[in-house]
């Protein structure tokens, strides 16, 4: 009891510390977290996963995920008829860093689509990860 009294500063820092993990901990693992580029990877080759990206039409011009189809963010809600067919097939939301997609997310769940992951670190990540990304518009 001595010891804590004395160094109450560093117990503090240190509770402070391990809650701040704990939370990081379990908030990465309740799905905020976003797909790897190797899980994205997996539910593409084992569930026929579609991707799409929010960026831009210039961003994604520059590179993007193959196969991948162009929804910017601000056009998604109304463009949204044009992936209704694919409300229960997971779709995997892209964009430059993970952060966009995460609202695109939010936005197709109000919508009815119940499968819907973001590529987390976005095409940046991809690219660090080695993946293969293709540039230019889709034909």
């Amino acid at each position: 009891m001595e010891f804590i009294r004395q160094n109450i500063f560093l117990v503090l820092l240190a509770l402070g510390s391990g809650a701040a993990l704990l939370f990081h901990t379990f908030r990465a693992s309740s799905g905020n977290a976003g797909l790897t580029p190797a899980q994205a990877t997996l539910l593409i080759n084992r569930e026929n996963a579609q991707v799409i990206d929010v960026r831009g039409a210039d961003d994604y011009a520059g590179s993007h995920l193959p196969e991948s189809r162009n929804i910017p963010l601000e056009h998604l809600e109304a463009r949204a008829g044009e992936i209704e067919r694919l409300k229960n097939t997971p779709l995997i939301l892209v964009c430059q860093t993970g952060t966009q997609a995460g609202n695109a997310q939010k936005q197709l769940e109000k919508l009815g689509f119940a499968k819907t992951h973001r590529l987390a670190g976005g095409i940046s990540g991809w690219r660090a990860a080695g993946q293969p990304f293709r540039k230019g518009a889709k034909k």
